[in-house]
């Protein structure tokens, strides 16, 4: 992200992102890459919006028997409030984190995404 400080852009790291590691569906993540790219967008902003429209859902309905068995260690970064806010939601459904990641790709809406360029935008 850029910040615009005494009339000259200076390249800044978002403070307001955290790292995350968790283990989530290889053929999840080759769907998400590839809807990332028809979208012009990143894995990463497609879940968190997901995650998003779960969380205002409010309600999940998971087969803790239907967890895939391809998983494999996935690291990006996320919103920190947004990652907080999943933690919890996952704790109170008795869910891993990454179980709430997976189920949330169903509700990815297309048309509120981030596109790629939103890390270099002009704050």
């Amino acid at each position: 992200m850029w910040k615009l400080t005494n009339g000259k852009l200076v390249q800044t790291t978002d403070q307001s992102r955290v790292k995350f590691r968790t283990n989530i569906s290889k053929s999840l993540i080759v769907h998400l890459s590839k809807l990332a790219d028809e979208y012009d967008s990143h894995p990463n902003y497609l879940l968190e919006n997901g995650l998003q429209n779960l969380l205002s859902h409010g309600t999940i309905t998971f087969n803790k028997a239907l967890r895939p068995k391809d998983r494999v260690q996935y690291k990006t970064t996320y919103d920190k409030e947004l990652l907080a806010a999943v933690k919890e939601f996952a704790s109170e459904n008795t869910l891993y984190t990454n179980d709430v990641l997976e189920y949330s790709v169903s509700f990815i809406d297309f048309k509120t995404i981030k596109n790629s360029s939103y890390k270099h935008r002009v704050e």
